[in-house]
C-alpha cells in the first residue's frame, strides 16, 4: 500500500500563554516514504503555522529533530512513517522529548543537558604549543579504543529515556557520560582523573545508573550508552580511585560472590555492601522474596559445578585491584 490515512494526536503548549498542555488531532494521508520529520513539516505548512519543532540538517546527524512517538525516543527525520505503524497502529502520537520542561509544542528547554555536558569537560584536556612543529596523531588502533563514543550527536534521546535521569536532577546521564569516556579514551588527553572524580560522585555520576538499558535502546546511532558507562566503572578502578562506600562495595560483591561459589548470593550481597546492620533494614524485602523462591538462606546456597573454570576466567578477566575495600 502507498498511501495511508493516519491520525496524528499531537502535544500542543505554549508556555506563554498555556496552563495545561493538550492535543490536536490531525488526520492525514500519508505515503510510504515519508518520515516523521515530513509530518510535522506538513502539520506546519497544511494545518497549523504556529506549530513549533527544532529541525535542521534533515540527515540524522545534528540531533534537532528528537522527538517522542508513541513515547519512543526517535530522530523525526530518520524514522519512517510506516514502519512506526507496524509497531504502534495507525494512531501515532508526537510528543516533545520532555512534556515537563516544554516551552512550545516539540520545543523543550534543554539546559539541564547541556549543563551536564559542561560539568564532565567533554573535550581535550591537554597543554599544547600554539605553533607546534608536528601533528599529534591517533593511530587507528589507539582510535578504536574510543569506541565509537565520538558519533554522538547530542541528540539528548538516551538523557530523556533514561529513568534516573526522570528521579534525580543530579545525574548526569548517559549522554554526558558517553562523552566523558569518549575524552577519557582518547590518547591525546591529560584530562582523565580530574573527569572520573567527577563522574565517580555518588548522587550523580556512574553508580547511579540502574542498568535498565533503555539507553541502549534509544540512541539513533546505536552507540550503546551503558557500555561506556560500564568501562567508566573500570577506568575508576584502574586508575586506583574507586572509594570505599556502598556503590563500590556493591559492585565489588558481585565479583566476590561469584568468585566464592560461582553464583551469586544476593543475601551475601547486600551484607558485603552495607554491613551487618545494613541487613537488618532489608529483612521485610528478604522474607517476601523468600516465599517467593527468589532468595535462597545462606547456609544453602548451592556451589556451581564449573566453580574452577569461573574461578579461572574472573582472574584472566580481572584487570584492577580493587584497593581500600
Amino acid at each position: 500500500m502507498k498511501n495511508k490515512e493516519l491520525t496524528f494526536k499531537v502535544f500542543r503548549f505554549n508556555s506563554d500563554t498555556d496552563y495545561l498542555p493538550h492535543y490536536d488531532t490531525f488526520v492525514m494521508k500519508v505515503t510510504k516514504d515519508e518520515v516523521v520529520l515530513d509530518i510535522l513539516n506538513r502539520i506546519k505548512w497544511e494545518h497549523d503555522g504556529t506549530f513549533t519543532y527544532r529541525r535542521s540538517c534533515r540527515h540524522g546527524i545534528c540531533g534537532s529533530c528528537a522527538i517522542k512517538v508513541n513515547n519512543k525516543p526517535t530522530l523525526a527525520c530518520k524514522d519512517n512513517v510506516f514502519e512506526l505503524v507496524k509497531v504502534f497502529g495507525e494512531e501515532l502520537i508526537l510528543d516533545p522529548q520532555d512534556k515537563s520542561r516544554a516551552y512550545k509544542d516539540m520545543v523543550i528547554d534543554k539546559k539541564p543537558f547541556w549543563d551536564k555536558y559542561k560539568k564532565v569537560k567533554a573535550y581535550v584536556i591537554k597543554d599544547i604549543q600554539e605553533t607546534p612543529d608536528f601533528e599529534n596523531i591517533v593511530s587507528p588502533a589507539t582510535n578504536e579504543e574510543i569506541d565509537e563514543a565520538d558519533y554522538c550527536i547530542q541528540c539528548g534521546n538516551c538523557y530523556y529515556a533514561c529513568p534516573s535521569v526522570s528521579v534525580n536532577e543530579d545525574y548526569l546521564g548517559p549522554s554526558a557520560l558517553t562523552l566523558a569516556f569518549r575524552f577519557n579514551a582518547d590518547s591525546r588527553d591529560e584530562g582523565k582523573q580530574e573527569r572520573l572524580k567527577i563522574v565517580d560522585e555518588l548522587g550523580g555520576g556512574i553508580w547511579d545508573c540502574v542498568k535498565c538499558n533503555e539507553c541502549a535502546e534509544a540512541c539513533p546511532k546505536e552507540l550503546n550508552p551503558i557500555a561506556k558507562i560500564t568501562k567508566l566503572h573500570n577506568q575508576v578502578f584502574e586508575e586506583g580511585l574507586a572509594k570505599n562506600n556502598i556503590a563500590v562495595r556493591h559492585s565489588v560483591g558481585f565479583k566476590t560472590s561469584i568468585k566464592k561459589i560461582g553464583l551469586l548470593d544476593e543475601g551475601e550481597l547486600v551484607r558485603f555492601s552495607e554491613g551487618n546492620c545494613g541487613v537488618l533494614k532489608h529483612i521485610p524485602e528478604a522474607i517476601a522474596m523468600f516465599k517467593k523462591g527468589k532468595l535462597t538462606l545462606p547456609w544453602n546456597m548451592p556451589e556451581s559445578k564449573n566453580l574452577d573454570e569461573i574461578q579461572s576466567l574472573i582472574h584472566i578477566a580481572s584487570t584492577a585491584k580493587f584497593k581500600n575495600i
